[in-house]
């Protein structure tokens, strides 16, 4: 059984500012805290949270839209790829970034709600704030 998670909340910056940051090595790193290493284009490979994290990226429509493949050191064993697609709307005050994760095994959807919203979401609202 896989789980699904969506999560939507809104930032003080321009869509095209969040959508390069999230992409950008170093700056994702400032962001959230852990070292991430990223190849911004399709089909490139990205690790973030010192290597907890690690996938791949399958779309991108700039300043709209990035889906990667996603999984962690706590996926079981033989467990394929988790589908993280972040989505990016403009708002009159910043930009609405909706987060739609499925294809989490069994029992990991809650931690990854929790995980989302103190180590991306709350740390991105302090950075684009500043």
């Amino acid at each position: 059984m896989l789980e699904k998670i969506e999560l939507s909340t809104i930032f003080p910056a321009g869509s095209e500012r969040i959508y390069r940051a999230w992409l950008d090595s170093a700056e994702h790193t400032a962001f959230t805290g852990g070292a991430a290493i990223i190849e911004p284009q399709v089909g490139g490979a990205f690790s973030a949270w010192d290597g907890y994290i690690q996938g791949a990226t399958l779309v991108l429509e700039p300043n709209r839209r990035i889906v990667q493949t996603w999984r962690t050191t706590d996926f079981p064993e033989g467990s394929a790829d988790s589908r993280l697609e972040v989505l990016l709307e403009e708002v009159q005050v910043g930009t609405k970034l909706t987060l739609i994760h499925s294809e989490i095994p069994d029992c990991q959807g809650e931690d990854y709600r929790q995980g989302w919203v103190e180590n991306y979401f709350n740390p991105m609202e302090e950075y684009f704030s500043s």
